[in-house]
């Protein structure tokens, strides 16, 4: 626990071994202290505030799909904000995209796909993190830079010699043609490089000194230590993974290897746009991500606070 001193140190009279929270409680009367926040009630309520709002300017939006989702296509494309329809609430839309498409298949398809993308992506993205942070080599700065710059090219100029590259290997259509090209991460690559760069090189050494070999000391010392980043960035990979569309939808043409996203647009294209049929299809598509956030909320939470990806 870091300390903090009360006064400044006279010679010879020892430092205080006060923790710094108290020290801070004691200087400004009780009250806690924020970095950011300031002293005092105020700064927190207002942050609740502030918090309550943006909350509710995501969840009217969410809310409005929903409910568009259970209203008849003449209520949906209705002018007018009414929440409750005339017609009353209805599963036509659900029914529809349920009925027309291959709702199961496609699931499987999103959660193979969106798994093996995420643990070829985590598995290469920390080696080469690693091998940046602890390997000198000839270039390896020139390399490292080069990496960083792959992240402002946009994904969408990649997608002609991407395809072109399934093409010549004849892999179109296949799990291959999808997995592969997603699983080049530059910017998690860039994360995990910062994150191990924290890592104290004396424990690395310690593990050398007991005979342990490079990919041993990576194995057992750097990747314990480093759960919370591979969590965040498990999680972040997968989520975009999942809700890519473009990629997917042109790299396969098969109904049986499609997508969630892909083939609920195929499903709302041969019906002509609907607007109930539009929010069921985005609800049903955003609920194995819930899902999984429910379930792996609080290490969600715990690897963006403890890595920093928060803004922090």
């Amino acid at each position: 626990m870091t300390t903090e001193t009360l006064s400044p140190r006279t010679p010879g009279k020892p430092r205080s071994t006060m923790p710094r929270e108290v020290v801070r409680r004691r200087r400004y009367g009780g009250h806690a202290w924020h970095p950011t926040l300031g002293t005092g009630p105020l700064p927190r309520v207002l942050t609740l505030l502030a918090l309550a709002l943006m909350t509710v300017i995501w969840l009217v939006p969410f809310g409005w799909g929903v409910d568009t989702s259970f209203k008849t296509e003449v209520d949906a494309s209705a002018s007018g904000a009414d929440w409750i329809p005339k017609a009353g609430f209805t599963l036509d839309a659900y029914r529809t995209i349920l009925g027309q498409g291959n709702l199961p298949v496609w699931a499987v398809n999103s959660v193979v796909i969106a798994v093996c993308v995420t643990a070829i992506t985590v598995t290469i993205s920390a080696m080469a993190a690693y091998a940046f942070s602890r390997t000198l080599f000839r270039g390896r700065r020139v390399l490292f830079a080069v990496t960083i710059a792959s992240i402002m090219v946009p994904p969408q100029i990649l997608i002609v010699p991407l395809f072109r590259q399934m093409l010549a290997l004849n892999l179109v259509d296949t799990y291959a043609a999808v997995i592969l090209p997603q699983v080049v991460a530059p910017a998690m690559v860039f994360i995990l490089k910062k994150f191990f760069d924290g890592i104290p090189r004396e424990l690395e050494e310690a593990a050398r000194i007991d005979g342990a070999g490079s990919f041993r000391v990576f194995w057992s010392v750097v990747l314990p230590l480093s759960r919370p980043i591979l969590a965040a960035v498990a999680i972040f990979v997968f989520i975009n993974t999942w809700n890519n569309f473009l990629w997917p939808f042109i790299s396969t043409s098969d109904p049986q290897l499609m997508t969630l996203p892909v083939g609920l647009s195929t499903v709302k294209d041969s019906t002509g746009l609907r607007n109930a049929q539009e929010s069921a299809a985005s609800i049903l598509g955003s609920i194995p991500l819930l899902i999984v956030f429910m379930l792996f909320q609080r290490q969600i939470v715990r690897s963006v606070a403890t890595t920093g990806l928060g803004g922090q």
